[in-house]
């Protein structure tokens, strides 16, 4: 058994503020998207098949991108499907899985979000770093982002 490396005082509170923003800020982020009529959850799953050309991901591709179990997406998308936002279809590659397709409806919901969403994202972050800040953010970002599971 290795021996626990207890946190300095330095770690202890960069640990804690960052721990304090991965809290505070999806929450916010997430109450402003309720008021715009989408979940947190449904604009990332329309915003990340907004991204592959023809709006189309695999259930198993699009659960990795996203870092989500497989279970959880299809829970999610069945719901998201209901609503007429995405379809469904069986994969013709993998027997238990399907195909995501944003739907039109689903794009238009996006497309009126994103302006407010947005709005909500500069006046939460952006708006608060400076440009080298920023670059900060997202070398640091990508880098923990990107270490092996």
């Amino acid at each position: 058994m290795t021996e626990t490396r207890w946190l300095d005082a330095d770690e202890e509170r960069s640990w804690r503020a960052l721990r304090r923003l991965l809290t505070a800020l999806p929450a916010r982020l997430g109450r402003d998207l309720t008021a715009l009529g989408l979940s947190s959850t449904d604009y990332e799953v329309l915003s990340t098949l907004s991204e592959r050309d023809g709006w189309r991901w695999g259930l198993k591709d699009l659960a990795k991108k996203m870092e989500w179990s497989r279970s959880r997406l299809s829970h999610h998308a069945a719901r998201m499907e209901a609503r007429g936002l995405i379809e469904r279809e069986p994969d013709p590659d993998d027997g238990r899985g399907s195909i995501y397709h944003l739907t039109d409806t689903g794009f238009q919901t996006l497309a009126a979000a994103a302006p407010g969403h947005l709005d909500s994202v500069r006046r939460r972050l952006l708006d608060h770093l400076s440009r080298d800040e920023l670059a900060v953010l997202e070398r640091i970002s990508t880098r923990i982002a990107d270490l092996p599971d």
